[in-house]
Order: C-alpha cells, then sequence, then structure tokens
C-alpha cells in the first residue's frame, strides 16, 4: 500500500473521531522515512484532495493541520485548493478560517461514516 493509501486509511479513522493531526505527527504516526518526510506527506495529501476532488468529496486532507498555522493547514493546502477550483478567497486569515471550517466540517461528517469509502 503506497504512503497516500495509508494516508487515507489513517484520516478516514480519525474523521470518525472528529480527530485532526499535524503534519510531523501524521508522518511519525505512518513512519515515513527520511529524506523530506514532510514533503512526502504533503505530495501524498495533494494526491488525496485531486482524488476528492474528482469524487466530489471533502477534502480528507482538511484534517491535517500546521502546528504553526494555530490549526490551519499549511499555506500550500489552500493553494493546491484554489488549483483544483475548491477556494476562491485570498489567502489571509479569515478567508482561510472559512475555507478550513467547511471543509473540516464536511470531511468529518463525509469521511466520518462508515460508508465512505474508495
Amino acid at each position: 500500500m503506497g504512503l497516500p493509501e495509508r494516508i487515507r486509511e489513517y484520516l478516514t479513522e480519525l474523521a470518525r473521531h472528529r480527530g485532526i493531526i499535524n503534519y510531523r505527527d501524521l508522518a511519525k504516526a505512518l513512519e515515513v522515512q527520511p529524506p523530506n518526510t514532510i514533503h512526502q506527506v504533503t505530495v501524498a495529501l495533494e494526491m488525496l484532495m485531486q482524488d476528492d476532488r474528482a469524487n466530489g468529496a471533502p477534502f480528507l486532507a482538511a484534517l491535517v493541520v500546521s502546528k504553526i498555522r494555530n490549526g490551519l493547514p499549511a499555506e500550500g493546502f489552500f493553494s493546491f485548493a484554489r488549483s483544483l477550483g475548491r477556494f476562491r478567497g485570498s489567502d489571509t486569515r479569515p478567508a482561510a478560517l472559512a475555507c478550513h471550517v467547511r471543509e473540516l466540517q464536511s470531511a468529518w461528517d463525509y469521511w466520518g461514516r462508515l460508508d465512505n469509502r474508495f
């Protein structure tokens, strides 16, 4: 099983508990090996975002947040969401926060149900 699939499985279980996790803790939980562990996680999350958009599902990647952004995902999440047509706001805190709250709530509701698996 590749990293994107492992992340999807892990985050789907986390969604059932309405949880969040930061990038580093996710890398540790999945024992992602150096070098560039956070980059590996980020690339895999972007793959999940592409799949979620293609399937009309909320972004499961919304469960992954940055320690330094006070509970928000890294800026790359919003840039990638914008490139996928799911975020039209600016990168300012109010717009990013509103987007994240919507995506996170939707992800918990959607992915937290047992019958939502690709």
